[in-house]
């Protein structure tokens, strides 16, 4: 697999989807809801700070599902079905670097969309702590511009790489439409995955415990990512929990990624 090849698909994908208008709505809608965040925020004294912490990361976490799953779904299935599928693989393209290049195109657009959130509730929150008194500061939990808050964008960010190695796994067999549906349900499902883990204290049938624990293994466990409350609340974040979330993801994606080649390299298109 050739890098240089990969990477000029991964351009090719960010160029694209930076021309979607799609694209363009979410980031806006982003923004305008983080600016509303800090006019919400006014309504609840002492509470502001709080208030736009959540509303800036959930819109983050939100409106980046958004264009992971509806951008993401089309990576493959798209060139599929406009045939345009051929033309690229006559070119000197493998097709496992046509799907990891997809893939990255798709995880660089993400980022720049999140960057420019980040931007925008940072700048939010610079204002809070520049037009406060010091007597308020003191009874925030945290500092309004907590440097912790990268922790959790950063985790948002890699939450939302693994939906885009979901939505490119089912892209490379399912029409968009399946895709869609699976991939949101999966990350709905695995919202709560942790909760099959111990499945069996609430149930009494030992073979539905026994799937239950081999769904809390195999469905991704989105919950790992989430550390938006304990960062808006002034919490400690130990080391280990961000690495193992990390490493999981990391292993998770890899995974999916493969799959997806696998299954690429296999179809006929003839």
């Amino acid at each position: 697999m050739s890098p240089g090849t990969v990477m000029r698909v991964a351009r090719a994908v960010f160029k694209e989807s930076v021309r979607d208008r799609v694209l363009y709505n979410l980031v806006g809608f982003a923004i305008l809801l983080i600016g509303a965040s800090y006019l919400i925020g006014q309504l609840t004294a002492g509470q502001d700070v709080k208030i736009i912490k959540d509303l800036g990361l959930a819109a983050m976490s939100v409106f980046g599902l958004f264009i992971a799953i509806f951008i993401g779904i089309g990576l493959v299935s798209k060139e599929v079905e406009k045939r345009s599928v051929y033309s690229l693989l006559a070119k000197p393209v493998r097709r496992s670097e046509l799907v990891v290049g997809k893939y990255v195109g798709l995880v660089l657009t993400v980022l720049v969309n999140l960057a420019v959130m980040a931007v925008v509730v940072y700048a939010v929150l610079g204002y809070m702590d520049w037009k406060e008194i010091p007597e308020v500061k003191r009874a925030w939990e945290a500092p309004a511009t907590d440097p912790r808050l990268l922790i959790a964008m950063f985790l948002i960010f890699f939450e939302l790489m693994l939906v885009i190695a979901i939505a490119l796994f089912f892209s490379t067999f399912s029409s968009p439409m399946l895709s869609a549906a699976f991939t949101f349900g999966l990350f709905v499902a695995g919202q709560f995955s942790a909760d099959l883990k111990n499945f069996e204290m609430a149930v009494e049938s030992k073979a539905a415990a026994t799937i239950a624990r081999g769904l809390y293994y195999i469905l991704p466990n989105f919950a790992v990512f989430d550390v938006k409350s304990a960062v808006v609340h002034g919490q400690p974040l130990a080391a280990a929990v961000i690495a193992n979330s990390v490493i999981y993801g990391s292993l998770y994606i890899s995974a999916l990624v493969l799959l997806a080649v696998v299954i690429f390299s296999r179809r006929d298109f003839k």
